[in-house]
């Protein structure tokens, strides 16, 4: 999150006035960040342009994930983000410009924990799907969502409001609201860890409700992997907010390598592990999955498709014991489904009934 109000403000032209404390990155300067800045975009630029390309290639196949549009979007907001602060170096008189750069900063991280919460739940459902489709598990999940959309609004609230007041109360209460999202998010950020970890180590009752292609192995790996890389980074974030200091004696935390690392870097290893292992096939959900075995069965009454029955990685690679039970389960409800349709289609063509494929 961006760093929070203080008090102590001196006397300026304005409003909106330049905060009194130290932020992450410092005052950029065109010298040092337009390079970094630029570098930055290429990447950024280069991840919109893929999930994008996949969004729509997946449509067209009929291939609903929605989540390559979300990780889109994260992307976009990043690129604002790094564009306005290539302005705001170039005018750093401009507090205004400033103002927009930190929300987009602050902004932006949000919807890869909303990412990252939902691949949590749907490991936990395909886990324990009883538990996880739960309605009360359900609405636990939604309140994490909504709280994120809420926390959201209060904070550009605050950020806004600590730009346009030298109140000594109205900042105390912008910086509180701050660190409160700041560490709320870095929560929201971990919580993944300990819940999937959780829904592996918890004895099941029932066979893994699998989804998606590829081992389950390596699902539950993706996302503890970004998990821990985004924790880090909202960690870091809010502990240098609670060390709130001066602009004249910045911490080496506020260091502009600090800042481009923590934020921008640690991100792109998330966009682009997402990405590379192409994570809209293996995150991906029958469309209108909303009950226990939905996820390995399908949503009855929903067309199969050709994808269905191609072998998976754990087919084709081998898996464990669990991966190969639940696929020698698949095959035989894929044979049964088959000779189903092979007897009534014999039984059309004995009626002289023209047989549809």
């Amino acid at each position: 999150m961006s760093a929070p109000a203080g008090a102590g403000a001196t006397a300026q032209s304005g409003p909106p006035y330049l905060p009194p404390v130290a932020i992450l990155g410092g005052q950029p300067t065109p010298s040092i960040d337009d390079p970094i800045c630029g570098v930055l975009l290429v990447f950024f630029i280069a991840a919109a342009v893929f999930n994008m390309t996949v969004l729509q290639i997946n449509l067209r196949r009929d291939h609903k994930f929605i989540l390559s549009g979300l990780t889109f979007g994260f992307c976009m907001a990043r690129i604002v983000t790094l564009i306005m602060r290539i302005v705001w170096a170039s005018r750093p008189t401009n507090v205004r410009i400033g103002i927009a750069s930190t929300i987009f900063n602050a902004a932006g991280v949000l919807l890869l924990f909303i990412i990252n919460l939902i691949f949590t739940q749907r490991l936990v459902r395909a886990y324990h799907p009883h538990f996880g489709w739960h309605k009360a598990t359900t609405m636990v999940f939604r309140f994490f969502f909504f709280s994120v959309i809420a926390l959201l609004i209060m904070v550009i609230t605050a950020t806004v409001l600590s730009f346009y007041t030298l109140d000594r109360n109205r900042l105390d209460i912008c910086r509180k609201i701050q660190l409160f999202a700041g560490t709320y998010l870095a929560v929201l950020a971990f919580l993944p860890i300990p819940i999937v970890l959780t829904a592996w180590a918890w004895p099941r009752k029932t066979k893994i409700d699998k989804f998606g292609e590829g081992r389950f192995r390596t699902k539950v790996l993706l996302v503890l992997f970004t998990a821990t890389l985004l924790s880090f980074g909202a960690g870091f974030r809010i502990g240098g907010s609670y060390d709130a200091r001066p602009k004249t004696a910045p911490g080496w935390f506020h260091h502009r390598a600090a800042y481009y690392c923590v934020n921008f870097v640690i991100e792109l290893i998330v966009v682009y592990t997402y990405s590379l292992m192409r994570f809209d096939k293996r995150f991906h959900i029958p469309n209108g999955s909303s009950a226990p075995g939905h996820y390995t069965n399908g949503v009855p009454g929903s067309n199969t498709t050709f994808a269905d029955h191609i072998n998976t990685e754990a087919e084709a690679f081998g898996g464990s014991d669990e991966d190969t039970a639940v696929i020698e389960a698949g095959n035989e409800r894929a044979a049964r489904r088959w000779d189903s349709r092979a007897v009534a289609d014999l039984e059309k063509q004995d009626q002289g009934d023209p047989i549809r494929s």
